[in-house]
């Protein structure tokens, strides 16, 4: 081990049972479980360079999320999701004798028959938003997996996840340069069933909702990169305002250039880059450019990841859910063929249109994301965050409230 590196003792006896594990034991599982300000990934990434291999070739890293692998990405740690992984994606039709598709079906995952053999060890982040399911999958691939997670945090949102509940160590000193931060400290008192007092210490700062009048609603919510509530009803009220605040017209149900969206819909058959390693899925937030309102409830937008330099152009999107309050097409829809300004339907019925999609293009779902769901917001990390807590509402309120905290980096303001 390098000896100008320091470790806690907790992280060198983890280093120690991973090494021990990973050159001389047969078990495919390690579970490496840790608490925020521990230095989970900083430990990983020390053992594998320690051991020789190489991050992004013979170890990979991956994570359930595009955003939770962007996290690994901005802090110098190669990594793209499991699914892309593991998974390959078909569509699943029905053809008759002539070659026809006369039936569609969902677009599925088929697990790989193999990865690359080149691939030593698997690091998984994040575990604890990974279903049993998935991870059945990717240990069928027989490579070394080291499972890394914090137990105190949100389950997944399907499924369930038994592996933090077998960890072979759990990290649990903070690191120096933590020890000292409030928000790694009130991640502590929560995560320990303590009271959360109101007041200031240093970057974090916690509110009576008395004190939440309409003057500092305006200033936090300009100044919060993120907004965290636990409701939906919460945060449509939340996403109304902050349109209002920045100057939107209460009358603009569609959303202007530059306004911030979140993915609600997997659609695994859009990539956001060049590799293919980030799909446009569920939670995925950015921002759009060039809204267009149509018939049928269709609308079409550009929209680029707020992790990614890369735009996609030309989606077409449910605009339902901003005008009527719902979605208009369900699950797999797809836009139809646009020639000219003219949809047809298979009924040969037909209708102007002013705009031209590609043929059998997924409708994607859009929401305004000024305020997100804490479940959406896990595996995410944002310099100001902004919680309205509504632990209250949720059985694992104290999973909520602990999971909605350590998605704050370096400001943390708490409304309750």
């Amino acid at each position: 081990m390098d000896a100008l590196v320091t470790l806690t003792a907790d992280q060198a006896e983890a280093a120690a049972l991973i090494e021990e594990w990973f050159l001389h034991l047969n078990t495919q599982i390690f579970v490496l479980c840790g608490y925020a300000g521990t230095g989970k990934t900083f430990l990983v990434d020390y053992v594998v360079r320690a051991l020789g291999l190489v991050p992004g070739e013979s170890a990979v890293f991956v994570a359930p999320t595009g955003k939770a692998a962007s996290v690994l990405i901005r802090q110098g740690v190669p990594a793209s999701t499991v699914h892309s992984l593991i998974y390959t994606r078909e569509e699943d039709i029905e053809v008759n004798e002539d070659g026809e598709v006369i039936s569609e079906r969902f677009l599925r995952f088929v697990r790989k028959e193999k990865i690359d053999s080149d691939i030593r060890l698997i690091v998984l982040d994040e575990t604890s938003m990974v279903s049993d399911d998935v991870l059945r999958d990717l240990l069928s691939f027989g490579v070394k997996c080291l499972c890394c997670g914090d137990p105190a945090q949100l389950p997944p949102v399907k499924g369930s996840n038994s592996l933090l509940s077998m960890p072979v160590i759990t990290l649990k000193e903070i690191v120096r340069q933590e020890k000292y931060n409030p928000i790694v400290r009130l991640a502590e008192r929560v995560r320990r069933g303590e009271e959360v007092p109101f007041g200031q210490e240093g970057c974090v700062n916690v509110l009576p909702r008395r004190a939440f009048t309409r003057q500092l609603r305006e200033k936090l919510f300009a100044e919060a990169d993120q907004i965290i509530v636990g409701t939906n009803r919460t945060r449509a009220a939340v996403n109304r305002e902050v349109r209002l605040l920045r100057g939107i017209p209460e009358g603009a149900q569609l959303p202007c250039d530059g306004e911030k969206l979140v993915c609600t819909l997997n659609d695994w058959s859009k990539t956001l880059d060049e590799k293919g390693d980030f799909h446009l899925v569920n939670g995925i937030i950015g921002t759009c450019r060039n809204v267009r309102e149509q018939l049928d409830g269709l609308g079409q937008l550009d929209f680029t990841p707020d992790f990614l330099p890369d735009t996609l152009d030309d989606l077409p999107f449910d605009a339902g859910i901003f005008t009527r309050g719902q979605y208009f097409h369900g699950y797999g829809d797809k836009a139809y063929l646009l020639t000219n300004g003219i949809l047809v339907h298979e009924d040969n019925a037909a209708m102007l249109r002013r705009f031209k999609v590609r043929r059998e293009d997924a409708v994607c779902r859009f929401e305004f994301a000024y305020a997100v769901t804490c479940h959406k917001a896990q595996g995410s990390e944002y310099d100001n965050v902004l919680v309205l807590d509504e632990s209250a509402f949720f059985s694992d309120g104290r999973e909520w409230l602990y999971t909605a905290v350590t998605r704050a980096k370096k400001q943390l303001t708490i409304v309750r």
